[in-house]
């Protein structure tokens, strides 16, 4: 609900900044602009301001802020913000419209000025609201401290000390099983269990955060405990920065208090990056069926009129989070065919890599059985240029898929799975993906998997339209399939 306030507060300051732009310039400094050739753009141009102020993390509303950070940002998303989407103006309308633009120097200052002046005000604002809230105790994020040693101790003082923080501290984990010198309590927060008992202990007490100041915790358990409870418990995950070996690519700095912690786990896609990525899955798959249907009635006549079956075929795939759907796709093989061969090709290519299916190059085929009796002479057709995932569009559309991300993994791969596979449930299972259009099936499993997990860290909108368009002549040439 704030952040909502906060974006009609912004589309409102931003419209209203540049009327006001307009109206200063043309009563003070004799300028004649008038804002009728920026109405069509309007929307676009309130687009552009708002990515840029959420870019610099002025829609940040959880755990600890600084008033000198939300300055900085708001003067670097506003500066931005303006910058860009004036020149999209001009872009629009000279390039596109073929119209001249006048676009008078004062307006732009004046437009610049009075938003900046807006967001600052309104973030001031919004952060005394937050201390005075916090202080009493309401919109504080329950968290758990993990380990007992000095680090613990500061954190929780730190913690239970400034309340603007935002942090609640409910209990304290042993990293092992507690032993006789464990305190019952430190800093008045009671020690409730271990390390292990993370997953259980997070549902029972709604807790959002953990904050882990235990040096001497492996690595290996700080990973598993995020893929096993991070994502299904929605739980962000924190470190001192003595455990920097367990770093992934993308992180971010916080302080927290006078300790630096190091977030490690975030959902990838929440809030606005959510919506952009469902906007283009609707708008995509929506154009994709609409644009294909004569060639999803080309094939399905010729798979109707080659073999006896339906034309259309159902498989139970694993989404995101762990949740099993329902995946469409042209029925390649005969009716009769059953998958046996497959799950005896995925155990050996994910469990044991050397021993897989080598293909016809020595080199490993994801998930492709080398001269597949099942297959129809349709089907090997279709299979060839990734044909029979077409029908993959209406599980986007239902929203069970998206146009790209991870490809869902079928049950029995997943049974062979180790903890660290699991971090492609992270994100909707895709039609195409990072891995796809790096090397499409002539990859080994664990190549698959880091690649995914690339994605997954480093989502943005610009890499799904980059990998949608580089899928594109990879389909078309048949690359890399048997």
């Amino acid at each position: 609900m704030v952040i909502a306030g906060l974006l009609l507060f912004d589309a409102l300051a931003a419209t209203g900044s540049l009327a006001a732009g307009i109206w200063i310039a043309s009563t003070f400094w004799q300028v004649e602009p008038s804002f009728t050739p920026y109405v069509p753009f309007l929307p676009t141009l309130l687009l552009v301001r708002i990515l840029t102020l959420r870019h610099y993390g002025l829609y940040r509303l959880r755990g600890a802020f600084r008033y000198s950070d939300d300055l900085l940002g708001a003067f670097k998303g506003v500066s931005l913000g303006c910058i860009y989407g004036f020149v999209a103006l001009l872009f629009f309308h000279r390039g596109i419209l073929d119209q001249p633009l006048f676009l008078s120097r004062v307006v732009f200052v004046c437009d610049w000025a009075i938003m900046l002046l807006l967001v600052v005000a309104s973030r001031v604002l919004l952060r005394q609201a937050q201390s005075w809230a916090r202080s009493r105790g309401y919109g504080l994020i329950p968290a758990f401290v993990v380990g007992v040693g000095e680090e613990a101790r500061v954190c929780i003082a730190e913690i239970n000390e400034s309340p603007r923080l935002g942090y609640k501290v409910l209990g304290v984990l042993t990293t092992d099983e507690r032993t006789a010198d464990v305190p019952d309590t430190i800093e008045d927060v009671p020690v409730i269990g271990t390390f292990d008992e993370l997953p259980e202990l997070a549902r029972a007490l709604g807790i959002k955060e953990v904050l882990i100041t235990d040096a001497q915790l492996h690595p290996r358990r700080i990973f598993n405990a995020m893929m096993n409870a991070g994502r299904k418990h929605h739980l962000n995950f924190r470190v001192v920065p003595s455990l920097f070996n367990c770093l992934p690519e993308k992180t971010q700095i916080e302080q927290l208090g006078s300790l630096p912690m190091i977030q490690l786990f975030r959902d990838p896609l929440s809030g606005v990056n959510r919506f952009l990525k469902r906007a283009l899955d609707v708008v995509g798959a929506g154009l994709g069926l609409i644009v294909l249907s004569p060639v999803f009635a080309l094939i399905a006549i010729a798979i109707r009129r080659e073999s006896p079956g339906p034309i259309f075929y159902r498989q139970e795939r694993v989404g995101m989070d762990g949740r099993t759907f329902q995946m469409l796709k042209f029925r390649s093989m005969y009716a009769d065919a059953t998958d046996e061969i497959h799950r005896r090709l995925m155990v050996e290519t994910i469990k044991y890599p050397a021993r897989a299916n080598r293909g016809t190059r020595g080199k490993p085929l994801y998930g492709k059985v080398f001269n597949d009796p099942r297959l129809t002479k349709v089907g090997k057709w279709i299979r060839r240029y990734s044909l029979d995932e077409l029908p993959n569009l209406w599980n986007v559309l239902k929203g069970e898929m998206s146009l790209v991300g991870p490809r869902p993994p079928i049950p029995y791969e997943v049974a062979e799975y180790q903890d660290w596979h699991r971090a492609r449930f992270n994100v909707k299972g895709g039609v195409t993906g990072l891995w796809q259009v790096s090397g499409r099936n002539r990859l080994t499993f664990e190549q698959m998997v880091r690649l995914d997990i690339y994605y997954i860290e480093n989502w943005s909108l610009w890499l799904d339209i980059k990998i949608l368009l580089r899928t594109i002549p990879v389909v078309l040439r048949g690359d890399n399939t048997y």
